[in-house]
């Protein structure tokens, strides 16, 4: 059974991913894209040797040294509005207050695409009370999840592609379940076969597993620093909590448990607590093989 999602990613996608040194070691990290969904990466006006703690949306944001400064990396909010964002930033060695100073960003407007979608499961459109009983649950303890914070710094990668398949659903769709309007897609979808093997894109360590009412059998992996991976709708869970895994670890095979209109892998990124698009992590050369297979298949 082929997913019947509407192909929406363009044939050719160009990411760039540049590096940074830091004690002897290199960070890729993800392409810019100050936009809603994206990835802003804003230089801190601080001099201090450990990492300054700094807050967006009252969500503690990551934190690299580049060219003997500090940068955020910070995830932003598909809801949020074009204009001047601001940082918090507090820096004991500035201020012995350890008052938040504001460090302003620009995020620059977006739109994405519709996707009309057919679920033949009416509950999975509109749940009765039961399922919004565990629902509510589910989304508490994912939640928690996507709120991890481990400060130590992690060897930032560029990220591998959890599975081999043709994008299916890009990231921000605006998603309409039999003709009702649902919150944007918070993720990306990769079309495969069931029992594909879906694999972690780099190290990390398992925080949650679940089967989910809308997400099906589902992990989530932290990378640190609030970098937070989610991978749904799978067949079956290989892995349990608490286990480190490596890149490549195969995490389970690929499903179509929960909301799911054919089997694929919804591949969701989240930086302090915010979805945010996959591809801005991904290596030019996996987007673009991804890409030729999306340009192939007839979705």
């Amino acid at each position: 059974m082929k997913p019947c999602y509407r192909k929406s990613y363009p044939q050719s996608i160009s990411v760039f991913l540049f590096a940074i040194f830091f004690n002897s070691a290199v960070f890729a990290l993800p392409r810019e894209a100050a936009v809603p969904g994206g990835v802003a990466l804003v230089p801190l006006d601080s001099s201090a040797l450990q990492a300054p703690k700094v807050f967006y949306r009252k969500q503690q944001v990551m934190v690299h040294r580049h060219n003997e400064q500090w940068l955020a990396v910070v995830g932003i909010p598909l809801a949020a509005k074009p204009g001047t964002h601001n940082l918090l930033l507090k820096d004991s060695s500035t201020d012995e207050s350890n008052a938040a100073l504001k460090i302003p960003f620009t995020v620059h407007a977006k739109e994405y695409q519709s996707q009309y979608l057919t679920v033949t499961n009416k509950r999975h459109v509109n749940p009765d009370p039961m399922d919004l009983t565990r629902i509510n649950k589910e989304q508490l303890e994912m939640q928690a999840a996507f709120e991890n914070w481990r400060a130590e710094p992690r060897d930032l990668t560029g990220f591998n592609l959890p599975t081999k398949g043709p994008f299916s659903s890009p990231f921000g769709l605006r998603r309409f379940f039999n003709n009702e309007p649902r919150k944007p897609h918070s993720g990306l979808d990769i079309a495969a076969p069931e029992g594909t093997p879906a694999t972690a894109p780099a190290p990390a360590t398992v925080v949650a597993t679940g089967h989910y009412f809308f997400n099906g059998n589902t992990v989530l992996l932290d990378h640190g620093q609030g970098l937070i991976t989610m991978y749904c709708h799978l067949s079956e869970i290989h892995v349990k909590k608490g286990q480190a895994v490596e890149a490549g670890s195969t995490l389970g095979l690929v499903g179509k448990t929960g909301r799911a209109t054919g089997p694929h892998l919804h591949w969701s990124v989240s930086l302090n607590n915010t979805r945010v698009d996959p591809m801005l992590f991904l290596d030019s050369g996996l987007v673009e093989d991804s890409s030729d297979d999306s340009a192939a298949t007839k979705q």
